[in-house]
């Protein structure tokens, strides 16, 4: 959400940061609001002070025993009372309406997010890792033969429609495995707190993280009108959810394993070959809640966490920092983590990691105590994958293929699996 003060002082800035985002200039329609329930108000107040000047007249005509001149005052106070009662219904409704219009307009770009409509406007930071030369054509997870027994989409669709899974066997062990393998390097290296939360939620924390109101038919909601979260960064960032915190406590920062549930609307037709895009899955989501002065240097090191674990897993994989047409609504910039998948012979998005600003805290009234007594700030909040379990199973996958149909799998995860390293063809854990 937005600060009208800052859209008072530079409305020209404010509609140029937006038209990065493809929008048309706001400012002057949510500024005529403003002016409409800052006039309100002013006059509402006027009419108060005029009813108490004249409920003063009024006594005095009272204890004169001036019966005519008091009931006068007593009919003024009457009229101004009535309208300002009405001044304030006034003021209200502008302040409803500017509020509506300010909590639907995404997060302004940073100055340092490329200008772009879409994924092609995207710029590469780095490239980390080197695919693997492969002596024989890879294929997709769903084909590697070894995978074939313990990725079931036929039994997802029988319990709950397209793009649902059953997981089993040695398939299922290494999906486990993933997340607590991150969930352990997160909070043993890298300082996270592990928090567990619950994944569903009250609707104004989808609120409070921006996915409401514009984004509702992306997530499933409840017949009693609770919401089944997209990502845990709905619960764990509204942890400080109209709280006001000691400086002293930040940042704080927690990493929680949860299943998540998108309803992908605004995906149909794309990527519904196997695991890459399912209504149900699980991710590792990192959140940060820090002082302002200290967002920038939090999203270089959540960013940091993020490619760690796939330096550790050893996939190939690039940094790209998003354009603004690209980013997420309630981001000021985000940088996407994309792992290389030989069976499709391209880069996809394992992670997006965003710095908010302040943009979710106004939204979620979460502010801090400054160190020096000062006022009251809004915190800044950061957000992102770390990483989403699925489609690091699908990397794992198609990077460990062998010419057998085997899988080879990362030495990091060997601990986890009893000492086991491979998943034979014929899809047994040895």
């Amino acid at each position: 959400m937005h600060d009208i003060r800052m859209i008072r002082d530079t409305p020209d800035a404010f509609d140029a940061a937006l038209s990065l985002r493809g929008l048309a200039p706001v400012s002057g329609a949510l500024l005529a609001l403003d002016a409409d329930r800052r006039a309100a108000i002013k006059q509402a107040e006027n009419a108060k002070a005029a009813a108490n000047g004249l409920s003063k007249a009024a006594g005095i005509a009272k204890s004169k025993g001036d019966e005519a001149e008091f009931e006068r005052f007593r009919e003024e106070v009457y009229q101004e009372k009535a309208q300002m009662v009405e001044l304030n219904q006034v003021a209200a409704d502008a302040d409803k309406r500017l509020n509506e219009l300010l909590i639907a307009l995404p997060n302004l770009p940073y100055a340092d997010v490329p200008p772009g409509k879409d994924e092609h406007d995207n710029v590469e930071q780095k490239r980390t890792g080197t695919p693997r030369a492969f002596d024989f054509k890879p294929v997709e997870h769903f084909d590697i033969p070894a995978v074939q027994p313990g990725m079931d989409f036929a039994a997802g669709a029988k319990l709950s429609g397209s793009r649902f899974v059953v997981l089993r066997g040695a398939v299922a062990r290494v999906h486990r495995a993933l997340s607590q393998f991150m969930l352990d390097t997160h909070v043993d290296e890298h300082g996270l707190t592990e928090t567990n939360t619950p994944v569903i939620v009250r609707e104004e924390m989808l609120y409070g993280t921006g996915q409401l109101p514009k984004f509702g038919e992306d997530s499933y909601q409840t017949t009693n009108g609770w919401w089944l979260i997209p990502t845990a960064e709905v619960t764990l960032t509204n942890l400080v959810n109209g709280e006001t915190v000691d400086a002293g406590t930040l940042p704080r920062r927690h990493v929680a394993h949860t299943l998540c549930f998108r309803s992908e609307a605004g995906s149909a037709g794309r990527d519904t070959s196997g695991m890459l895009r399912q209504h149900q899955f699980e991710k590792v989501e990192m959140v940060s809640i820090t002082h302002p002065d200290e967002s920038d240097a939090e999203h270089t090191r959540m960013t940091q966490c993020a490619e760690a674990i796939l330096e550790k897993l050893e996939l190939p994989y690039r940094t790209m920092l998003l354009c603004a047409g690209d980013m997420g609504a309630g981001a000021r910039r985000t940088y996407d983590l994309e792992v290389w998948l030989p069976g499709q012979d391209t880069y996809r998005e394992i992670s997006s990691i965003s710095t908010c600003g302040d943009y979710q805290a106004r939204r979620m009234n979460a502010r801090f105590k400054p160190a020096d007594g000062g006022k009251p700030e809004f915190v800044h909040t950061l957000n992102g994958s770390g990483l989403a379990v699925g489609r690091t199973l699908i990397a794992v996958l198609e990077n460990g293929q062998q010419a057998d149909g085997s899988v080879v799998l990362p030495a990091v995860l060997h601990p986890y699996l009893g000492g086991k390293n491979t998943i034979s063809a014929t899809g047994d854990l040895i």
